[in-house]
Order: C-alpha cells, then sequence, then structure tokens
C-alpha cells in the first residue's frame, strides 16, 4: 500500500461515466515513472487505487458524483 497522500480531486475532474485515469496529471507523475494507462471509476465509491502504482484518488469531502451531466 501506498504511504502518498490521495490525490484529491473535485467532481468535475472526473469523466461523465464518474472515472479518471492514470497515471494522471493531479498525481504530478514524471513521464519516465508511469505506467500502462488504468481507467479507475472514482465516481462509483468515492475513490479508487491504481492497481500498478497504489496511487489513491479520492474525491474531495462533500464532492458527489450524480452520474452524466
Amino acid at each position: 500500500m501506498s504511504t502518498q497522500q490521495p490525490v484529491e480531486l473535485l467532481v468535475k475532474d472526473l469523466n461523465d461515466q464518474g472515472g479518471i485515469f492514470c497515471p494522471n496529471p493531479k498525481a504530478d507523475m514524471a513521464l519516465w515513472n508511469s505506467h500502462p494507462k488504468v481507467y479507475l471509476n472514482v465516481g462509483a465509491k468515492g475513490f479508487g487505487i491504481c492497481p500498478y502504482c497504489s496511487t489513491e484518488y479520492r474525491l474531495k469531502a462533500g464532492e458527489v458524483f450524480e452520474g452524466a451531466h
């Protein structure tokens, strides 16, 4: 498990299905340290953890994904 702080997201950071991709610019990852693109459905549970790098993406407190806009 990662010891880094979760990457906080706003609902506007998610796509219409509630997801994001890792690696992600919000996680401040260097290009040389990246891995294959992984889709994480953060909207469903309010968080997602990358199976490659263990980066946790979490909706900021009070943010709620309500589906496509």
